[in-house]
């Protein structure tokens, strides 16, 4: 939790509390009694009967015991996956929303081609026809060489009659196979934006998914005295540290490896970035999400990857942990909803959560899956100086 978040917070509970009580509300006026219709037999005044169905006054409920820093700490950790988990949904969906529309247009300029080439064939079919209606005789072309003068012109005509008619099936063709491709065209057009119609929806359900679960994080948050935020902190930070050490301990990592040329290219723009905001859906150069910064880093580095982490851990190449060298990506949790740029000595840079900022970490921040290479066939360097890691972020408060 960075000092500046714990601050905010604080000052929001402190100020929730400070609840103004319900003005008062003037009573009604009392109500005249209405003198009886048989004044000379009045009735006796009764006290009220008790209702056969009241049922006797529950005791008080008593307090529910505060929970402790752990309960606490493992709910703030499950809300915090649960709206990575939702943002991975959102990069995804916006992912093939942006294929969905590159499609769309491709379909779209294709067809007004078509239409175009569709509408010249139109026009060659209707100036043939004006031909063969201006030059037409009447007679069969055997009858116009029996009466022609000159036989030899007769058959240079009728050839250039074969010619113009076999011109004419060739347009006829071509008007026919425009038309049904245009609509064969259409067909997927109308499909194709209905498809980044559906995406769009879904692509608003799932920011609306990660508002909400940010939401709950905020409530919790804010329901939170100072005294336990710090409780928090400094529990997630050993928490951390003790999950380092064992991993350390167990050897999952080998020696100190050199990167490829483009695993330093994204570790020098990784670094470049530290400080700068975690955002749900952010790809820079303002902010990012976890895959956000991976991908962009290695972007830059000239070797594109996929978008969202879950698409880096399928879809790149597996690497053993103990052969990590810089500019890999680890990967976190068993659903791979977290990922981050490895930068060597048992560290990684990572856009953490919301809240956040970009990050020097230990390596066993969260919960390794395992690790991927974006360019297995590169040979590392032969000589390699680290980036110097200086600034905001260059030691988080998980003891990077």
């Amino acid at each position: 939790m960075s000092g500046r978040l714990l601050r905010l917070v604080c000052t929001a509970a402190v100020a929730a509390q400070a609840v103004l009580a319900p003005m008062p509300t003037a009573d009604a006026a009392p109500r005249t009694p209405q003198p009886s219709q048989h004044p000379r037999s009045p009735q006796p005044s009764q006290s009220p009967q008790p209702s056969q169905s009241s049922q006797p006054p529950r005791p008080p409920q008593p307090p529910q015991p505060p929970r402790s820093v752990a309960e606490l700490l493992t709910d703030l950790q499950r809300l915090y996956r649960q709206a990575e988990q939702a943002t991975e949904t959102y990069d995804a969906t916006e992912e093939k929303l942006k294929k969905q529309r590159a499609e769309s247009d491709r379909l779209e300029e294709e067809l007004a081609r078509a239409r175009r080439s569709l509408d010249d064939s139109r026009g060659a079919v209707g100036r043939l026809a004006r031909r063969q209606y201006q030059g037409s005789t009447g007679l069969s072309p055997y009858l116009r060489l029996l009466l022609a003068r000159d036989p030899q012109h007769a058959l240079d005509e009728g050839h250039v009659i074969g010619q113009l008619a076999r011109e004419r099936v060739r347009t006829v063709d071509r008007l026919a196979s425009g038309e049904q491709r245009t609509d064969r065209l259409a067909r997927r057009s109308r499909a194709a934006l209905d498809a980044q119609l559906t995406l769009a929806e879904q692509k608003k359900k799932a920011r609306d998914d990660v508002r909400g679960r940010l939401a709950e994080v905020e409530r919790l948050l804010a329901s939170l005295t100072a005294r336990q935020l710090t409780a928090l902190a400094t529990s997630e930070k050993d928490g951390v540290a003790d999950a380092q050490r064992g991993f350390v301990a167990s050897g999952a990592l080998g020696g100190e490896r050199a990167p490829s040329a483009g695993g330093d290219r994204a570790v020098r723009y990784a670094v470049a970035q530290l400080g700068k905001p975690y955002q749900p859906g952010a790809q820079g150069p303002a902010s990012y999400d976890s895959p956000g910064l991976t991908s962009s880093a290695w972007r830059q580095a000239g070797t594109p990857v996929p978008r969202t982490s879950r698409q880096q851990w399928t879809e790149l190449q597996h690497v053993p942990l103990g052969e990590l060298r810089p500019g890999d990506l680890v990967v976190y949790f068993p659903e791979a909803t977290h990922v981050a740029l490895y930068v060597g000595d048992g560290r990684v840079i990572q856009a953490p959560r919301p809240g956040d900022r970009i990050r020097v970490s230990p390596i066993a921040a969260y919960p390794v899956l395992g690790a991927v290479r974006p360019d297995p066939k590169a040979k590392p360097l032969s000589h390699y100086t680290p980036p110097e890691v200086t600034g905001p972020g260059a030691r988080g408060r998980d003891g990077g």
